[in-house]
């Protein structure tokens, strides 16, 4: 794959609205039957990795490895036994909330139902360490948060989050002393690439336009159609300037922190291409642009073993290590 990308995780995602309608485990099945259909009609391209054995297996035989991660918990439906069913299908992490607080857990962008997670939320984390599924911290409230901290008996991530320290008050972000947290406990962090999670001038920009649109969509009684959207983001940027994206340099800086905070072996990319939408830095539009930022890393002296560390060893060190314990513990 032009970029180097050669184990992406496919985002098994469901919408958080899903949850009230009945249909988050459809949607989520259908999804991994797309992925497994992909990998059906291209055997000598694509597989999916069931393991970190896998994705080593996969990448000397020139296969792009299809690991899977489920974004949202909604698809358990309240039912311990779907994890199981869902592991069996190849997920092997789970984002517990979205941006709406579901019946797992509190959501950054929602008002608070459990203060944290709920009472199957905590029994949802404790069989996700025995079963060999990783939990992921994105997303959720920062009560949840250190509920799953104070949980866990294994190391977890953050899928696609990046530091507070540069987007003050953005819950969707980490704050040193969770990152701090998250690190001691073995975990990754895994560096969002949007730019309103880099910039607090790029977040702002972005809030304050959603938030002036959502007030014209009222105001004036009329649905929020993708060419209205359009054509009411091009007045804004009139009046406003263009979005300010964040670019390399910004990206690289909040690697530069995270690791003279908590060192290298707890961070990776996470870098959101399906969920950023036109949000992406300047020199980092897509896949085909890694080789930018390994060669930002070069040019702000990091080993070749470091960068290896932040492609893939850290998060492959997550998931042995919750592997291993479940192993120990079936």
């Amino acid at each position: 794959m032009e970029g180097g990308l050669n184990a992406p995780f496919m985002s098994i995602y469901t919408p958080s609205v899903l949850e009230a309608e009945g249909r988050s485990r459809t949607v989520a099945e259908q999804l991994i039957d797309l992925v497994e259909g992909i990998v059906s009609d291209s055997p000598d391209k694509f597989a999916i990795a069931y393991s970190t054995d896998d994705v080593r297996r996969h990448f000397d035989q020139g296969l792009i490895s299809f690991p899977l991660g489920m974004e949202n918990g909604s698809p358990i439906e309240g039912d311990i036994s779907n994890l199981q069913y869902f592991f069996d299908r190849g997920i092997r992490y789970i984002t517990l909330a979205h941006n709406l607080s579901n019946h797992i857990s509190d959501s950054s962008r929602d008002d608070p139902h459990w203060d944290g997670l709920s009472l199957f939320g905590i029994e949802l984390v404790i069989e996700m360490n025995r079963l060999g599924v990783m939990v992921d911290v994105s997303h959720i409230s920062d009560d949840a948060f250190w509920d799953v901290m104070e949980i866990s008996q294994v190391p977890v991530i953050a899928s696609h989050s990046t530091s507070r320290h540069f987007t003050p008050g953005w819950l969707r972000n980490m704050s040193d002393e969770m990152i701090t947290t998250l690190a001691a406990n073995g975990g990754v962090i895994m560096v969002n690439f949007g730019s309103s999670f880099l910039s607090n001038e790029a977040n702002e920009y972005r809030y304050d336009r959603r938030d002036a649109y959502r007030t014209h969509l009222s105001e004036n009684e009329i649905d929020g159609l993708d060419e209205e959207e359009e054509a009411f983001n091009k007045a804004w940027e009139k009046e406003h300037g263009p979005f300010p994206f964040a670019d390399l340099e910004t990206l690289l800086d909040h690697y530069d922190h995270i690791i003279k905070l908590v060192g290298i072996d707890h961070v990776g990319i996470g870098s959101d291409y399906d969920g950023v939408g036109d949000t992406l830095p300047i020199g980092l539009k897509d896949v085909s642009t890694y080789p930018n930022l390994i060669d930002g890393f070069l040019r702000r002296g990091y080993s070749d073993e470091d960068i290896r560390k932040i492609l893939a060893e850290n998060l492959l060190r997550v998931w042995g290590a919750v592997e291993a314990f479940a192993a120990a513990n079936s």
